[in-house]
């Protein structure tokens, strides 16, 4: 797996991962994080990812010649408070479902603790749902993040994370 810089051309291959992701969570029944509609179809969505893209933070993960995921980072979503130190903020990922299991979110997780490491940085946060069962939340606590706060958007339950750089990796 190679992971690299991110910008406009990757916007399709981006919004393809997020409506792969939408049809795995539809078939288990999971319409509470995105909904059932694809991102492709939604013109809000279309602007958020091409806004991801026009910027600094986008990271696409590449497997044999393919995006397989993407992780943005930046500063806190406004929905969240603003740390009370330096952060990186992971502002989205999302894997292509072709490639569940192999590592994909993990790998880009791990490269937001060292892109914060090389910026002198040590707190790195993420915001997930934390509806339904809980599973995404504890996938994240499985990357070494620990849950600092609860928040919600409308009806839309969500997990801020942080993991320290100067933490010891946890498996």
């Amino acid at each position: 797996m190679d992971i690299r810089k991110g910008g406009p051309g990757d916007v399709a291959a981006v919004l393809r991962m997020f409506d792969s992701a939408i049809e795995w969570l539809v078939a288990q029944g999971r319409t509470g994080q995105w909904g059932s509609e694809p991102f492709s179809a939604d013109p809000k969505r279309v602007g958020q990812v091409t806004g991801w893209a026009e910027g600094e933070g986008m990271r696409i993960a590449v497997i044999d010649g393919e995006a397989a995921g993407c992780m943005t980072v930046g500063g806190p979503l406004p929905y969240v408070s603003a740390a009370d130190e330096p952060e990186l903020y992971v502002q989205g990922l999302v894997i292509d479902q072709r490639f569940h299991g192999r590592g994909v979110g993990r790998a880009l997780l791990d490269l937001a603790v060292d892109e914060a490491r090389e910026q002198g940085v040590d707190l790195v946060r993420v915001d997930c749902y934390a509806g339904d069962d809980g599973q995404l939340v504890r996938y994240y606590e499985s990357c070494g993040f620990r849950r600092a706060q609860t928040f919600t958007v409308g009806q839309w339950p969500g997990q801020v994370l942080e993991r320290r750089v100067s933490d010891p990796v946890r498996l």
